[in-house]
């Protein structure tokens, strides 16, 4: 689909949408002026969409990337800490598990099985 056309649609898009928060939103979204307001704000929100909304990516782009990489240590320190505390149930005889170095430990721990993980996924597909 040619660029033109996508521009288009979303234009459309967007005063339908308008419409719609203008119809059935009418406790927090209120506009004045009928099908010429759906149509100016329409405008408004695809070349916001086009324009700005490019800058304000890349401008947060070091937020994005920090908070991805939070969740990413998130999700694989609950992993890691879901196997010690399995682990803490069997029998010490057969097996015990320590992350030594307190929260550094953790992380380090977290950061390199993330890794591993990620690598594993990525060439075992």
């Amino acid at each position: 689909m040619s660029l033109p056309i996508r521009i288009l649609i979303r234009f459309i898009l967007n005063v339908l949408l308008v419409w719609a928060m203008a119809m059935y939103l009418d406790d927090y979204f209120f506009l004045s002026g009928g099908l010429p307001a759906y149509v100016v704000v329409g405008a408004l929100l695809t070349v916001m969409n086009i324009v700005v909304r490019p800058i304000l990516n890349l401008i947060t782009l070091p937020l994005k990337l920090l908070a991805t990489i939070l969740a990413i240590i998130l999700v694989n320190g609950i992993f890691i800490w879901l196997t010690y505390q399995i682990v803490l149930l069997i029998d010490p005889n057969l097996v015990t598990l320590e992350i030594i170095g307190g929260l550094g430990g953790w992380i380090v721990v977290t950061l390199v099985i993330g890794v591993a993980n990620w690598l594993m996924k990525l060439f075992l597909k």
